[in-house]
């Protein structure tokens, strides 16, 4: 089974300006896949390549299998687009605008209003009668998904859906595209690193024009995992004579009166240990102790930062 979406070497320049140097990643069917890159790395000059938007200098794109040529691509008959400010005629209402844009797909008329009222209910606009010119932006966003993929796409790509939004509407917005997994294969753009964290199930890095990182949110939280441990203490422990015998503890905050918790990076098993044996045997009042796993924000900053190993 081919993957959803293939792209191997992509390389696209404006001028002088090299923005994509050989990217390549590829997203599973069925998965859900975070595009993450700072502002201006090239996430959008990729988007808009995969949907033959814009011509590349190099490289190949497939969807399902198709590949996507330049100008007329007929893979965008399998994908379904929600740019990150979608525009509307906003005189109309959302069954209004949705019934346009069903005839515009070729919907057969006896089975528009069904998916129209399927797709509302899925973003959560089921009720809604206004027009769409006193939406919020979240509202939008939503309406945004709905339209995307009424013609049922095999491929939803979503550039920034969450920007600018506040903590409402990306909720809502990720509610609906958790929501939207279970008909299509879902690709979405983001500097939100937490939002990444909470849907995906892949997800890879852009960076400097290239994919820095690239993985399972297990595997990407393995690759600096069990190398930093952390021991969390309260109740009459004292930090100073833990710190004693184990100099390369580290104080940091932790909410609680009498709680405090202690971090010793770049750990070994062997040390781990050792410390595990001192709690034993001083009878320590511990409230935990466990390897700290690193978070994307983490691997993020040590990719950008030079500091992780590429593995496109």
């Amino acid at each position: 089974m081919p993957d959803a979406l293939y792209v191997n070497n992509l390389m696209k320049r404006f001028g002088t300006k090299e923005v994509l140097k050989g990217v390549s990643f590829s997203v599973p069917e069925g998965s859900v896949f975070g595009f993450i890159g700072q502002n201006g790395a090239g996430k959008t000059t990729t988007m808009k390549t995969v949907l033959g938007l814009l011509a590349p200098d190099g490289g190949a794109i497939q969807v399902f299998g198709e590949n996507v040529t330049y100008g007329n691509t007929k893979t965008n008959r399998m994908v379904g687009y929600l740019p990150d400010v979608p525009e509307f005629y906003d005189y109309m209402t959302t069954r209004e605008y949705l019934g346009l844009c069903a005839d515009i797909a070729g919907i057969p008329k006896g089975e528009q209003k069904a998916r129209i009222e399927e797709m509302l209910e899925m973003v959560g606009l089921a009720s809604e009668k206004h027009r769409i010119r006193g939406f919020s932006r979240g509202m939008k966003q939503r309406l945004g998904i709905a339209q995307a993929l009424l013609h049922r796409p095999k491929l939803l790509i979503c550039d920034e859906p969450t920007s600018a939004l506040d903590p409402m509407g990306r909720k809502e917005i990720l509610e609906a595209l958790q929501a939207a997994r279970s008909q299509t294969t879902v690709l979405f753009s983001t500097h939100i690193l937490s939002d990444v964290e909470r849907i995906c199930d892949r997800a890879a890095i852009l960076h400097n024009g290239t994919v820095v990182l690239n993985g399972t949110m297990e595997e990407l939280h393995a690759r600096k995992a069990g190398t930093d441990f952390a021991v969390t203490a309260a109740d009459g422990v004292s930090f100073e004579a833990l710190r004693s015998h184990f100099p390369k503890f580290q104080k940091t905050e932790k909410p609680g009166a009498e709680e405090f918790e202690m971090l010793w990076k770049q750990g070994a098993q062997e040390d781990f240990r050792n410390v595990l044996g001192f709690i034993s045997e001083q009878n320590l009042n511990i409230r935990s102790a466990a390897w700290a796993e690193s978070s994307l924000e983490d691997l993020f900053l040590a990719a950008t930062q030079g500091e992780t190993e590429v593995k496109a």
